[in-house]
């Protein structure tokens, strides 16, 4: 396990938001998170950001998602690629901030943003908060496989727009995306040359789920004061990877909560990243 000391940091509406994004939360707080965070995207833009919709012919609707390229992406070169899971209430826009943005702009990284189809879907891992319909209608009884099929279609557009690399294709995700990123990490695991975990919300899954990909390098990120995520829960999940052998990387932050986490952590994310290449 590595610590890294981070200090308090004022996050202000768009970190409260994300300081809530865990499924065991009442609806009231849920609803307080999309409300705070904008969960279409409501908070400010960065303009390096693309906001796009394709036509989600599951059930003939308007999807979001988000993408940034890096200027330094080339159609004559095979270009890394990082899927990033936003967390409860969140958005495609959620990890595409900060400096999130400029490690991948440094890097060379495409980033995207899949909505997930809502903000609730959990991208195919087991449901432990109210998936919230748009316009409050419910969602369908299929959210799950809605929410999983999303991140995969989106996935395969941005393969067929661009020049991926399929040995540098990365997968991350904060908090319900953490849980969703084990889930699509071990299901696809084919997919992703390594896998990266925010403050993973994965109460509802067993970490010997990971023993299906003894070859995935997986590191984790959590604060020792996280108040919905509790970090003895994460340790479980970085305990497995050390008792499975695998390639790994546990950074806990001390005094890290649930939001400050993410920019604390990105640097090591993508260096992690750029040490794993298939």
């Amino acid at each position: 396990m590595r610590t890294k000391h981070g200090s308090a940091m004022k996050l202000g509406l768009w970190g409260l938001a994300l300081c809530l994004q865990i499924g065991a939360i009442p609806v009231a707080v849920e609803a307080a998170a999309q409300a705070g965070r904008g969960g279409r995207g409501q908070a400010p833009v960065d303009a390096r950001v693309e906001q796009r919709t394709y036509l989600f012919e599951e059930t003939n609707e308007e999807l979001p998602y988000a993408v940034f390229v890096s200027s330094k992406v080339t159609e004559n070169a095979e270009n890394p690629l990082i899927i990033a899971l936003h967390g409860l209430g969140g958005s495609p826009l959620s990890l595409l901030r900060g400096n999130a943005l400029d490690l991948a702009e440094e890097n060379g990284y495409i980033l995207v943003g899949p909505m997930g189809y809502n903000s609730g879907g959990w991208y195919g891992s087991p449901l432990l908060g109210v998936g919230r319909g748009r316009g409050g209608v419910e969602p369908p009884e299929n959210l799950s496989e809605l929410s999983e099929t999303d991140v995969m279609n989106v996935l395969e557009m941005i393969r067929e727009e661009f020049n991926v690399d399929a040995d540098r294709t990365y997968l991350m995700g904060h908090s319900m995306g953490g849980a969703g990123t084990f889930h699509l990490g071990v299901k696809y695991a084919s997919d992703w040359a390594a896998i990266a975990a925010i403050a993973p919300a994965s109460f509802a899954m067993d970490p010997d789920m990971l023993a299906a990909v003894p070859e995935m390098p997986v590191m984790i990120v959590q604060g020792d004061a996280d108040p919905l995520v509790p970090v003895e829960n994460t340790r479980q999940w970085a305990d497995k990877l050390a008792e499975l052998g695998m390639t790994h990387e546990y950074l806990e932050i001390a005094d890290g909560d649930h939001g400050n986490v993410i920019s604390i952590g990105m640097p090591d994310i993508f260096e992690f990243f750029a040490a794993h290449s298939r």
